[in-house]
């Protein structure tokens, strides 16, 4: 086999990308990771702040791994997950009680997430991160992988055993290896921004499917110990503009008419944005010498929230198949090796794919009968435990055959 500078080459380093260096920096791995971005540069926390929900199978992955006591302070847990349908009686009510569980899911902003994952990669011999740097070309061989880097004004050749493509639902991977995708556009566009209420959230989860379509609060603490909720709302592309341009005060009206007052009155919102709805799927996930994860294999609708929680997922994965060939010596590259890991992942993929696209279709259908039937299903849920346990089992992301980290074991 022809010498190589790194065993491992991560192509993005955000929070999927980064993760991943930290599941494998305690290996006998030589590993590089490619950043587009300043990687340590720091930035005071905002009102702004975009919040992400971390399952319980994310918590067990980031304390196998050891980061779990730098986030936990900075995470306050989801312990209940309010789940209703705009107008109609439907409705489904989760308790980490009744799961056996400290929390459903936690809640934690990007930035403290990144600034936390930045925290806990060390200094180490064997990993070297290459930032700012954009990769430029990219080739993979018979046994080996050569990526051209531009770092500074001057180009790199670097040579791996292994691409890992973490770079994003925009992947500069998939781009150059014409990698091709299929893409659903849900003609939605999602609107982005944290909400001050009168009522303290109580570390409750709101999921409200309205008639324009879904509307999460998030629970979490500012900076400043104020309880806040981060909102994602789901309308067209036409109403959602309307509702970026209104005035602060128009738009909580209209957000109060849309979720209702579980909360009280709804008293600040912070700066909107807004992003096209579309779901997004690598045709392949695997070539030899190259293995997809996050977002630059699969890109969600954010309902339910499972987006980056199916990218850690897929992280855990595949340091548990990159750790097994090592230490079988065999080649990490090697096509078999990886169908491993493709074999792996296909099923949870199926079924979170499915539930998200099923749950944007049923619920964004105001069909009378069909409303009727995803109401009582709610009402079902609700009322039925196994329906219930099930449901909250795949929103802590804990079903299936499940890799060491998510078990909360080391590799």
């Amino acid at each position: 086999m022809t010498p190589v500078d790194y065993d491992i080459l991560i192509i993005g380093g955000g929070m999927v990308g980064a993760s991943l260096a930290i599941a494998l920096q305690d290996q006998p791995l030589r590993i590089a990771m490619v950043e587009a971005a300043p990687f340590r540069a720091a930035s005071q926390p905002s009102y702004d702040d975009r919040a992400i929900a971390l399952s319980q199978g994310s918590r067990r992955i980031f304390e196998a791994m050891g980061v779990w006591d730098t986030l936990a302070p900075v995470a306050p847990p989801i312990e209940h997950i309010h789940v209703s349908d705009q107008g109609h009686f439907g409705i489904t009510r989760l308790s980490a009680r009744e799961e056996g569980v400290e929390a459903l899911g936690y809640v934690i902003t990007g930035r403290a997430l990144g600034q936390g994952l930045v925290a806990s990669i060390g200094e180490r011999d064997n990993l070297d991160i290459v930032s700012p740097a954009i990769l430029q070309e990219l080739k993979l061989g018979d046994d080996h992988a050569t990526a051209v880097i531009e770092c500074d004004g001057e180009r790199e050749l670097i040579t791996a055993s292994l691409v890992i493509a973490a770079d994003g639902g925009d992947s500069s991977v998939r781009r150059l290896l014409d990698i091709a995708v299929t893409e659903k556009d849900y003609h939605q566009t999602a609107i982005i921004a944290n909400i001050t209420p009168q009522r303290p959230h109580q570390n409750v989860a709101y999921e409200r499917f309205t008639v324009h379509g879904p509307l999460a609060l998030l629970p979490f603490d500012g900076q400043d110990g104020e309880q806040r909720c981060s909102l994602v709302w789901t309308h067209g592309p036409k109403q959602a503009e309307h509702l970026r341009a209104l005035g602060d005060d128009a738009f909580l009206h209209e957000l109060q008419d849309a979720f209702g007052w579980r909360l009280g009155r709804l008293r600040k919102v912070g700066q909107r944005a807004s992003y096209p709805l579309r779901l997004i799927q690598a045709r392949e996930q695997i070539r030899p010498r190259l293995a997809l994860i996050g977002n630059a294999a699969h890109t969600l609708h954010p309902i339910a929230g499972q987006g980056f929680n199916l990218g850690l997922r897929d992280v855990a994965a595949v340091a548990e198949v990159i750790c097994k060939a090592r230490a079988a010596d065999r080649d990490p590259g090697e096509l078999m090796v990886l169908e491993d890991y493709a074999r792996w992942r296909e099923r949870d993929h199926r079924k979170v794919i499915g539930f998200t696209h099923a749950l944007v279709h049923t619920f964004s259908n105001r069909f009378p009968p069909l409303s009727l039937a995803r109401n009582l299903g709610l009402l079902a849920t609700d009322l039925l435990p196994p329906l219930k346990h099930a449901l909250a089992r795949n929103a802590m992301g804990v079903g299936g055959k499940l890799p060491r980290l998510t078990r909360g074991l080391p590799l």
